[in-house]
C-alpha cells in the first residue's frame, strides 16, 4: 500500500486529522493507495511556508527561475514511464495516453515557461515631459485547484506560470486522482527544489476550499473543474477582491457542414468524442450534421465506433478504459438511461462493460431535441448526440443554445465560410478541420459558464502578476 503525504516546505507530513481517503484503481476497483484527508490547519500550514518562501523566490533572477523549471521538466522526462503507469493506475486513461499525451504535455508546460520567462518585455511610452514604462510584479501566495481528467497535465499548466511569474503555490489535486501529484512532489524533493515555493495538500475540496480560497495568505486562485465548484470559489473569492482564473466545463458541438470531407470529420469526431473516455473538457458531446449528408456520416461514424476497444488501460490496444471513478460511472449511466426515457435511440453502446472496473460502451444516440437537458448539460463521458441540420443558421443557433462556451469544431473544405461560422459561435476556441491542436501561446478559456480569464502564454503571466504604471517627469 502506497502512502500519500503532504508536501510543505519540501517536508512530507501526514495531515494533522491522521485520517486517510482510499485512492482506488477504476480498472480493477481496487485500493492501491491512501492519501491524507487533510484539513484547514493542514493548508494554513501550507500557506504560511510559502508566504515565508515568497520574498526569496521572487527575488531570484528570471534565468534562475527558468532554470530551476527546466531542472523539474527534465526530471520528469527521466522518469516519464513511472509517471505515466501511475497516471494510468490512478485515473483509468490508456498507458499510451499518459505515454504520449498527458506526461509530455506536463513536460511540456514547464518548458514552455521556463523559456517564456526569458522572453518577457517592458512597455514605455514617452513624450517630451513624461517617461511611462510597465513593470509586471510577482503577487504572492496562490491557490492552485486541479481536476481528475487530465491530473499531471492540468496542474503543471498552473504550476509552471505561476512559479515562473515569481509568485508561491500550494496545489490542491483532486481527491480522486492525486497520485501523479505526489510524485511531482517526490521529484521537487529529489531535485532540492526551493523549500516552500511550490507545496501540495491533499484530501476533499469541499473541507479545504473555504480556506484555499478566502485565507487573507491567499492572493489568488487558479481553478480547473466543475461548473458549480467555480460558482463557489467566484462567491468565496469576491468579497475579497483577489485573482480569480476558473477553467469549467463544456457542452461542445462538432458541425458538419455539406462539403466537407466526411471521412476526416469521422475520424476527428471519434477522437473528440471518446478520447480519455470522453473525460476531457474539450471532449464533443454534441454533433450536428448537415441532412444531405446526414446518413452517410451516421452510418461510418457507428461502424467506426464499433471498432474501438474498451479494456484493460494497460493494454497497448485498448482505446478507451474504464471511467474515473464509481460515482462518475454512475452519473454517465444515469445520463444515457435518461437519454433512453427521453426518446433517444441508441445507436450503439448505451452499457456497462464486464463485471469488475467501472468500464462503459462509447454510446452514440440520435433524436435528441436541443431543449432536453442531455443537449444542455455536460456528461463528461463516452457520449455522443447526432443531430441534422437543414440551414447552416440553425446548427449555429442550436451550439449556441447552451449555458456554455468552450468550444466548438467546424468541418468544411470552404475556408472562407469557416471564417465566417466561427465567428459567430459563443465559444473561447473553435477548431477547423481538427480538433485538441493549439499552439501554447494563444489564450484558452470559455465564455458563460465554462470559464472567467484566459490561460496560456502571456495570458498566464498577466494573471499571475500585477501591473504597475511607473511615470517620471523629465
Amino acid at each position: 500500500m502506497i502512502e500519500v503525504l503532504n508536501f510543505i516546505n519540501n517536508e512530507f507530513l501526514p495531515s494533522n486529522t491522521n485520517k486517510t481517503i482510499d485512492g482506488i484503481n477504476p480498472a480493477t476497483e481496487e485500493v492501491f493507495y491512501k492519501l491524507p484527508q487533510s484539513d484547514a490547519m493542514d493548508v494554513i500550514s501550507a500557506i504560511q511556508a510559502a508566504n515565508s518562501a515568497f520574498p526569496e523566490w521572487s527575488g531570484l533572477s528570471p534565468r534562475e527561475r527558468s532554470d530551476w523549471l527546466m531542472k523539474l521538466a527534465q526530471a520528469i522526462e527521466d522518469n516519464l514511464d513511472a509517471f505515466s503507469e501511475a497516471e494510468t493506475l490512478d485515473n483509468g486513461k490508456p498507458l499510451w495516453l499518459s505515454k504520449s499525451l498527458d506526461i509530455p504535455r506536463a513536460v511540456e508546460n514547464f518548458r514552455f515557461f521556463a523559456t517564456r520567462l526569458l522572453h518577457s518585455r517592458s512597455e514605455s511610452l514617452n513624450s517630451s515631459t513624461l517617461h511611462n514604462y510597465v513593470e509586471h510584479s510577482p503577487v504572492g501566495a496562490f491557490s492552485l485547484i486541479s481536476p481528475w481528467n487530465l491530473p499531471l497535465y492540468l496542474l503543471t499548466w498552473k504550476i509552471a506560470p505561476c512559479l515562473a511569474s515569481g509568485n508561491v503555490a500550494i496545489c490542491k489535486p483532486s481527491e480522486v486522482t492525486s497520485y501523479t501529484a505526489f510524485l511531482l512532489a517526490k521529484t521537487m524533493k529529489e531535485v532540492n527544489f526551493p523549500a516552500g515555493v511550490c507545496n501540495f495538500i491533499f484530501g476533499y475540496g469541499h473541507e479545504l476550499g473555504e480556506t484555499l480560497v478566502a485565507h487573507p495568505g491567499i492572493k489568488g486562485v487558479s481553478f480547473t473543474g466543475g461548473t458549480d465548484t467555480g460558482q463557489k470559489i467566484a462567491s468565496m473569492s469576491a468579497p475579497h477582491f483577489k485573482k480569480v482564473s476558473l477553467e469549467m466545463g463544456g457542452k461542445n458541438s462538432a458541425i458538419v457542414l455539406k462539403d466537407a470531407d466526411i471521412k476526416k470529420a469521422v475520424q476527428t469526431c471519434i477522437r473528440s468524442s471518446f478520447l480519455n473516455q470522453g473525460e476531457i473538457c474539450l471532449c464533443t458531446e454534441r454533433i450536428f450534421i448537415h441532412q444531405s449528408v446526414y446518413e452517410e456520416f451516421k452510418t461510418l461514424f457507428v461502424e467506426e465506433v464499433k471498432k474501438l476497444k474498451v479494456g484493460n488501460p494497460l493494454d497497448e490496444s485498448s482505446f478507451m478504459g474504464p471511467l474515473v471513478s464509481k460515482e462518475h460511472f454512475d452519473k454517465v449511466k444515469a445520463s444515457v438511461e435518461t437519454a433512453k426515457s427521453d426518446k433517444a435511440k441508441i445507436l450503439f453502446g448505451g452499457e456497462a462493460l464486464g463485471t469488475k472496473g467501472f468500464y462503459y460502451s462509447p454510446t452514440v444516440m440520435e433524436g435528441l431535441s436541443n431543449c432536453s437537458p442531455l443537449q444542455q448539460d455536460e456528461i463528461f463521458g463516452p457520449v455522443v448526440n447526432l443531430s441534422p441540420f437543414k440551414r447552416v443558421d440553425e446548427a449555429i443557433r442550436k451550439a449556441n443554445t447552451t449555458p456554455y462556451g468552450l468550444c466548438a469544431t467546424l468541418f468544411t473544405q470552404d475556408l472562407s465560410k469557416a471564417h465566417q461560422l466561427a465567428q459567430k459561435l459563443d465559444v473561447g476556441t473553435v477548431w477547423i478541420n481538427t480538433w485538441l491542436k493549439r499552439d501554447l501561446r494563444v489564450p484558452f478559456g470559455g465564455m458563460k459558464s465554462s470559464g472567467m480569464g484566459r490561460e496560456g502564454g502571456d495570458y498566464s503571466f498577466e494573471f499571475f502578476t500585477e501591473t504597475k504604471t511607473i511615470s517620471i517627469e523629465i
